[in-house]
């Protein structure tokens, strides 16, 4: 009778055996079974993504080696996607059986892909995710185990040994081109090296790619740099969207990707130099990033991605900790938080870009402070966001201003207001101009009405309203687009007085930081500013301060507006040359201007700002200036001023 431990070495060696003839069965048919797959392939192309694809030979070589010819994708009524003379390769039979497949080695040569977009369409819209996958990629997944096995697969199909030649990327979008070829790249003994040719429509230079990988231990320290002088340009972007970018170097560094107690972590560092970017939404001219760092955390979970806290950024001198994430454990949450520790504010104004606050060059500041951001966005309940920021400064000060002279608004000069980027007559800001009117010399009722408007806390806030820029915040959000501003009193003066009217990134981020150092550092008064504002600000066509407008309109000075003369006034200041708009052909305010009135001041009287006494015999208002030959008044009801022009109007 056999012993039990005689039974167990026959099972064993009835598993070897059968092993060693699947591998002999596979060994001997090999052939047979590459020709099945690549005629499953075949079909697969044809059925699902309405393409052509063929491999002219195809045989294995040695023990695990797979040599194929003149690979070709062809999607039907489009341009080749891809074609290739020559792949060698070899694969584990034993992977390739638990699907684990790992490359050995890789040579290709000759062979490009193209992406094409013309009269006809895109060459690769087939292989795009259908809407179908979109919805069902939309249910959830374990994020950490979905990016470690893509991550672990993607990384698999890299080689240890790999040599490619004249290899080409071709991009053709309506005309716009861009070629990318690859005349050789090595990878051996985890060392990479590879140059490429670049050519487009507007440029040619050739690149460098050099350094350390390691795909099975899922480790990468490379750079990437250009082989002539000058920057490297980036392709493409120039042509399509009007962006033109270009950098010194590029570093990636991948030191770690771990999967640890459910949780995947990725850690590295990447880093650029001399990164300039233009474009006419950013900034007017080169906005220039001397250095910048990323020493990353990624951290993968079942319900969430993030960039974990412990990650930290370096923008020249400018160092800070950001911690960004999405979670759908219950609801749908993006989380952002920013930490800057302790820093001089003499090394954040000199680490600024270039280009992007052109009115802070030459701006010194003593003391130092710490920043906080804390912001949470729950899509399935909008309105319970949170926008939370704090500044902790200590002796800041502002010993000598920029381009951007904050003190000048506490003097005489001269304003001149820019539409369409052309600049208005001059405006002089003080009593030598006889328009020109002091606070106190203008009807009370216009600074409630114009407050109530456009900055009820003009008085209490430091220049920002953080719950008005929480609902423009979430506004924009379901709007998807920027359909709300959140702009004050303090930004409106900030933006006429000393930038320009720009729509660019740099105009915006300027603004909030001068407003935030004009409110903050005593520079002036709340009533001044409220004062040169009134005599600068736009209130019709050609119409410039509270003196004119007065004038224009109701033939008066500013002391003697009345009530509705100055609600009308008030609400005029977002479009006030659409002022006509709101009159009738008979010369009275519009159904929907007067109840737009009447709401207002219902909510002041609410707010007790007026009181019922402040109602009592006001009048409809009449327009009796020049404004009035801007109405469109029936013909039989003429009227001396009629025949008035702005041309005639004096100021």
């Amino acid at each position: 009778m056999k012993t039990k431990k005689q039974k167990t070495i026959l099972i064993i060696k009835i598993i070897s055996v059968f092993f060693v003839l699947l591998l002999i069965a596979l060994f001997i048919f090999r052939d047979a079974l590459l020709q099945k797959a690549l005629t499953e392939i075949t079909a697969k192309m044809e059925r699902d993504y309405d393409s052509d694809f063929s491999v002219k030979k195809a045989k294995f070589y040695g023990f695990t080696g797979v040599e194929m010819e003149d690979i070709l994708l062809v999607p039907k009524k489009a341009d080749t996607l891809f074609r290739i003379q020559n792949i060698k390769t070899n694969v584990n039979l034993l992977q390739l059986l638990t699907g684990d497949i790992q490359l050995g080695s890789l040579e290709a040569k000759n062979g490009f892909v193209q992406l094409v977009k013309n009269q006809n369409g895109r060459n690769f819209d087939a292989f795009l995710p259908k809407k179908k996958d979109t919805l069902e990629s939309n249910k959830k997944s374990n994020y950490a185990d979905l990016a470690y096995k893509i991550l672990t697969k993607a990384l698999n199909l890299v080689p240890t040994d790999m040599r490619l030649e004249n290899l080409t990327l071709r991009m053709d979008d309506m005309g716009k081109k861009a070629t990318l070829s690859l005349q050789k790249l090595e990878l051996a003994d985890k060392q990479l090296e590879t140059s490429i040719q670049v050519q487009t429509n507007t440029f040619t230079q050739r690149w460098k790619i050099k350094g350390f990988a390691d795909p099975r231990n899922k480790k990468t320290d490379i750079r990437f740099f250009n082989i002539d002088t000058g920057k490297i340009r980036v392709p493409y972007f120039d042509e399509r969207y009007n962006l033109k970018a270009s950098f010194d170097s590029i570093r990636l560094n991948v030191s770690n990707i771990d999967m640890d107690g459910g949780e995947l972590h990725i850690d590295g560092f990447t880093s650029i130099s001399n990164f300039t970017v233009n474009h006419p939404k950013i900034a007017l001219k080169d906005v220039v990033i001397k250095k910048a760092r990323f020493d990353y955390h990624l951290l993968f979970g079942e319900h969430f991605m993030a960039i974990d806290s412990s990650s930290v950024a370096y923008l020249n001198k400018i160092k800070f900790s950001p911690h960004i994430e999405y979670n759908n454990e219950k609801d749908k949450i993006y989380k952002l938080k920013i930490a800057i520790p302790k820093m001089k504010a003499q090394d954040f104004i000199s680490s600024l870009p270039e280009g992007l606050f052109t009115h802070f060059e030459g701006m010194e500041a003593e003391g130092v402070f710490d920043y906080h951001l804390n912001f949470l966005y729950n899509k399935n309940n909008p309105n319970a966001l949170i926008f939370d920021n704090k500044l902790n400064k200590e002796g800041l000060k502002i010993v000598k201003y920029g381009e951007a002279n904050l003190n000048k608004i506490n003097g005489e000069f001269t304003y001149r207001a820019i539409i369409n980027d052309v600049p208005q007559r001059p405006i002089l800001v003080g009593m030598a101009n006889p328009n020109y009117t002091p606070l106190d010399q203008i009807s009370p009722y216009l600074r409630k009405a114009v407050l109530t408007t456009e900055d009820p806390s003009f008085f209490s806030h430091k220049g920002f309203i953080n719950e008005a820029f929480k609902q423009s915040i979430v506004k924009n959000i379901k709007t998807k687009k920027f359909a709300r501003g959140a702009s004050t009193i303090s930004m409106q003066l900030v933006k006429n007085v000393f930038l320009t009217r720009e729509k660019t990134l740099s105009r915006k981020l300027e603004e909030i930081l001068l407003v935030y150092i004009l409110e903050n550092n005593r520079i002036t008064s709340k009533e001044r500013m409220i004062e040169v504002y009134f005599n600068i600000i736009e209130w019709g066509p050609n119409v410039y301060g509270i003196g004119e407008a007065s004038s224009f309109y109701f033939q008066k000075r500013p002391s003697e507006l009345s009530l509705y003369e100055c609600l009308f006034l008030a609400n005029i200041i977002p479009s006030p040359r659409k002022f006509m708009y709101q009159f009738n052909n008979e010369g009275n305010l519009k159904p929907f201007a007067v109840s737009r009135d009447k709401y207002i001041t219902n909510l002041m009287l609410r707010r007790g700002i007026l009181t019922a006494e402040d109602t009592i015999y006001q009048l409809p208002i009449m327009v009796s200036g020049p404004a009035r030959s801007f109405l469109k008044l029936k013909p039989e009801s003429p009227t001396v001023t009629d025949s008035i022009s702005i041309e005639e109007f004096d100021f």
